[in-house]
């Protein structure tokens, strides 16, 4: 799924490439994607806008247009939104096609259709569920104290616990593991067992993981493309998620992989105790 890192990579391209492009038509292949509002609604309400602005909350894509109304976007598991020329052949489970007035075309794509699409006008009560989510690591009131607030008295494992949107925002299963290694702490501890020194750790962990992430353009083993169609590089520097049963990377002790609160999980049973 794409994560804070993949979802701002897209938006990053999305701003370079469609601010001033103006929606001149828009073709729906299958409409399932779209959440709110209906069909009709959609296509007359987006039709004829320019781009002004774009930006993200968590994993939520935000493009904002000049009257003011939002077009909403979240990947999901497998969904994709890609500024192409209009001559490059369409991917297969291409939704949606917004033809744009440069002459290119911004295409959403979802293998699975669990991806989702909302707009909105300005004023209109949020309904991407969004407004439910709690801060993200690179916020600059994010730290230690407001993780142990919110997370430090919860008796579930802390990996559970960090994956909670409405706790941390925009932080996945891929980076939860890594921040976890990082930190040295095992992901099956309870929550409330970690000491303010170890949240401090977290706090500045996640922050500097998915800020290394953004510098690689996000991470790619299989669906993640950028607002470009192309692949990710954070992949490669990776320490332990997608890598069970092999040596860790700092004592080469084999990383173990179990589920933990319905997530796949690798850790070293080593270095985090």
């Amino acid at each position: 799924m794409p994560e804070l890192p993949e979802v701002e990579t897209v938006r990053r391209d999305m701003h370079e490439h469609l601010l001033g492009c103006k929606i001149l038509d828009i073709e729906i292949k299958n409409d399932a994607c779209i959440k709110c509002p209906d069909t009709a609604t959609f296509i007359a309400a987006l039709k004829g806008k320019t781009f002004t602005d774009t930006g993200r909350e968590g994993k939520y894509l935000r493009l904002f247009l000049d009257d003011e109304s939002t077009l909403t976007v979240h990947l999901r598991m497998t969904g994709r939104i890609i500024y192409t020329p209009s001559t490059t052949p369409h991917r297969e489970h291409t939704h949606i096609i917004f033809k744009l007035s440069d002459g290119a075309e911004l295409r959403y794509s979802d293998t699975r259709r669990f991806g989702c699409l909302w707009w909105q006008q300005k004023g209109e009560e949020d309904c991407t569920g969004a407004q439910n989510l709690g801060l993200e690591p690179l916020d600059e009131s994010f730290c230690a104290e407001y993780l142990i607030k919110t997370l430090g008295k919860r008796k579930m494992p802390v990996k559970s616990a960090i994956l909670d949107q409405r706790a941390v925002a925009g932080l996945g299963n891929i980076y939860a593991d890594e921040v976890l290694f990082i930190s040295g702490i095992s992901p099956t501890r309870p929550a409330a067992d970690i000491s303010t020194e170890e949240w401090q750790r977290l706090a500045e962990n996640m922050r500097s993981v998915l800020l290394d992430a953004i510098e690689n353009r996000g991470t790619t083993f299989s669906d993640f493309l950028d607002g470009e169609g192309k692949i990710g590089s954070n992949q490669h520097f990776l320490r332990v998620y997608g890598k069970k049963h092999q040596p860790c990377p700092t004592c080469n002790t084999e990383l173990q992989y179990q589920k933990v609160g319905g997530r796949g999980t690798v850790h070293c049973p080593n270095c985090q105790k």
